[in-house]
């Protein structure tokens, strides 16, 4: 990328749903974690966790299942203060799932997620001169996984649960922006364009907004795979991210050329 080219604007992208499909693994393990600590009286739908995580506070998957699990025996007359397990068991019992048993070698679940993107699209931004980066909730390792691992990226910036507070709290974006403007000083004060699969993504763009209000913020929403399979579920997934914040909703990440990064930006203007 020339650093001298005038920026267009930014493009910061979530991971999970995104980048990656996790109908089949953050999700597969959400539920195998559920069901485990309700002794398998309870086994949530995708939809279950869709609805819970709308409400726009779960974007943590350990904390989304222990979330599920609570209110599962709270309907069940029981109190989420009088615990048969604690929240790092829950954790270390999702990690196996998801990870594998060996935490230092992934064979679990996260060996098998399709890709949403491929490194041609990503350098279809870096020519038209829109530096990129990511700003997910997933572990370093996790993102390291699939961003170094499945699509061969080089050095990306990246923001991962370890750097940051979670979203919707905007102080990861932040600091995605920081790194790429420090490594790319034509980038600073550029319109930002957030992409995200959950309302949280999208409240974060919102919150960003209210703390630096002198920028554009744009919040692209996407749809997961696994919404796409009802019509009737992807409408009402599309109407949540709307709600949300989000300027316009792709059915998939590549949909989100610089043409219409423009157009976005134009629209802002």
């Amino acid at each position: 990328m020339d650093t001298n080219m005038t920026t267009m604007a930014i493009a910061v992208f979530d991971i999970d749903g995104v980048i990656r499909d996790v109908s089949g693994s953050y999700r597969r393990a959400i539920a195998d974690t559920v069901e485990h600590f309700t002794q398998t009286a309870y086994r949530p739908s995708s939809a279950d966790i869709d609805r819970l995580k709308s409400e726009g506070v779960w974007n943590n998957d350990w904390d989304a299942s222990f979330e599920l699990v609570c209110r599962y025996l709270e309907s069940q007359g029981q109190s989420r203060d009088r615990l048969s397990f604690d929240y790092e068991t829950l954790v270390a019992f999702f990690q196996s799932r998801y990870r594998g048993p060996d935490p230092e070698n992934m064979t679990g679940y996260i060996c098998q997620e399709p890709l949403l993107v491929n490194p041609a699209y990503l350098e279809s931004l870096t020519q038209a001169g829109i530096p990129w980066g990511f700003f997910s909730g997933a572990m370093r390792a996790e993102a390291a996984y699939v961003l170094e691992g499945a699509l061969g990226l080089a050095d990306p910036v990246v923001l991962a649960m370890e750097d940051a507070p979670g979203k919707p709290d905007p102080t990861g974006l932040f600091a995605t922006l920081k790194q790429l403007e420090t490594r790319y000083s034509s980038a600073e004060n550029a319109p930002v364009v957030y992409v995200g699969d959950t309302v949280a993504d999208l409240y974060t763009v919102s919150q960003a907004k209210e703390q630096d209000p002198k920028r554009i913020w744009i919040g692209v929403g996407v749809l997961p795979p696994h919404v796409q399979e009802s019509e009737e579920r992807k409408n009402a997934y599309i109407a949540s991210l709307e709600k949300a914040g989000a300027a316009i909703v792709l059915g998939n990440v590549k949909e989100l050329t610089p043409a219409l990064i423009g157009e976005l930006v134009r629209g802002e203007g």
